[in-house]
């Protein structure tokens, strides 16, 4: 069996409110879904969710390949772009490419891929996350309520900008979660926004109100002295590793014993996520997967590990002409039997919309840092400008 092709399309989903972070947000609440399909000689294709940064590139180190080689294959697109480096948006593409590789394999072996990965439980623990910087408090409270339904009872607040706002808020989403006597568990991410004694004052107090389980990229994702400084100073936990693109990344942050919760974007893909799962577990440390609207693959691979703690579900729906076989219910993700991945899609009709803008990458959105990020004396939440 060999890969002979790929194809790229372009679907969008449409969240149904604005979505983004301390550092921007998109407020269409539309956003594109790059979509890569791997073709093979005996007409098994492998679908996945993510980017095509690289793929291009990427592709020469696979073709010809059995996709069966998972491992192998992901070691040759980390050479194809050696020189380069895979740190960056190319690393997504060899996620991506890597994703489709994996539902192949599940494909081709009749079982869902976290039956293939060793999983014996298709229930994965999963906290609401409503990308929720732009939400007013009564959408804040309506989302939260609408996972409570689901039996969610953790959630986290995008957050940052001004700290008595993030303790009234962080109310509301506990008042939603809330049943019966059950404290809910709030987490708190700042999206590298920080500063280290901007991220001490502000948690500091927000824990004189709630008992955060974690706080979420207080600091620049590369300083592991600074993560360590604020954990031994902090109640709650210290959460990170999303936006690092490569296990080596990682080895800093735990060498300076500077995260307690081990975080990985789904987008990265299968391969990664199992390797970063099994460096934590090596040092006892929990993981948690970020962004499994970007690829909810990776959910597969929670379901098999032994050191999983919650995954983060950010939305109900699917993208447009995607279906993924699984339900959301019990507070986490019941994950389906259909071989591979349990992503499918309908490409006639994500033809039909090619014409839809749902850039995610705009000006005002949150994958452009400001330029003030971290520098800030007081709030710089806008709603407290005067008009």
């Amino acid at each position: 069996m060999k890969i002979t092709g790929y194809r790229c399309l372009r679907s969008y989903h449409d969240w149904g409110r604005p979505v983004g972070d301390v550092n921007g947000f998109v407020p269409s609440g539309v956003t594109e879904v790059p979509i890569v399909v791997i073709e093979t000689d005996e007409g098994v294709t492998g679908v996945a969710t993510g980017s095509h940064d690289g793929i291009d590139r990427l592709f020469p180190a696979i073709e010809g390949q059995d996709p069966r080689a998972v491992s192998s294959l992901y070691e040759r697109m980390l050479a194809q772009v050696f020189k380069a480096g895979h740190a960056g948006s190319v690393f997504g593409g060899i996620g991506t490419i890597d994703t489709a590789l994996w539902d192949i394999k599940a494909k081709l072996a009749g079982e869902p891929l976290w039956r293939l990965l060793g999983g014996a439980d298709r229930y994965v623990a999963g906290y609401a996350s409503g990308l929720d910087i732009a939400l007013d408090d009564e959408q804040l409270a309506s989302f939260y309520r609408t996972l409570a339904e689901r039996g969610f009872r953790s959630g986290k607040l995008k957050g940052g900008r001004d700290v008595e706002a993030d303790i009234r808020r962080l109310t509301i989403i506990a008042d939603e979660l809330r049943e019966g006597d059950t404290q809910p568990a709030l987490m708190l991410d700042a999206n590298e926004s920080w500063n280290l004694k901007q991220a001490v004052r502000h948690v500091s107090r927000v824990e004189e109100v709630h008992d955060l389980t974690w706080i979420e990229e207080p600091l620049r994702r590369w300083d592991a002295p600074g993560h360590a400084r604020l954990s031994s100073a902090i109640r709650a936990g210290v959460a990170t590793g999303e936006n690092l693109t490569g296990l080596e990344q990682y080895r800093p942050l735990f060498d300076a014993h500077a995260v307690d919760v081990v975080q990985a974007a789904a987008v990265w893909g299968v391969t990664h996520f199992l390797r970063v799962s099994i460096a934590a577990h090596a040092l006892d440390l929990p993981v948690s997967p970020v962004g499994l609207s970007a690829n909810p693959a990776v959910a597969h691979v929670a379901s098999a590990i032994p050191n999983h703690l919650s995954a983060e579900v950010q939305d109900l729906g699917t993208p447009f002409g995607v279906s993924v076989d699984v339900e959301y219910a019990d507070g986490g993700i019941v994950l389906g039997d259909q071989p591979g991945t349990g992503l499918s899609i309908d490409e006639e009709a994500i033809a039909a919309h090619t014409a839809t803008d749902a850039s995610w990458l705009i000006q005002q959105g949150p994958h452009v840092r400001p330029s003030r990020a971290g520098l800030q004396l007081v709030s710089d939440d806008p709603s407290r400008r005067p008009d």
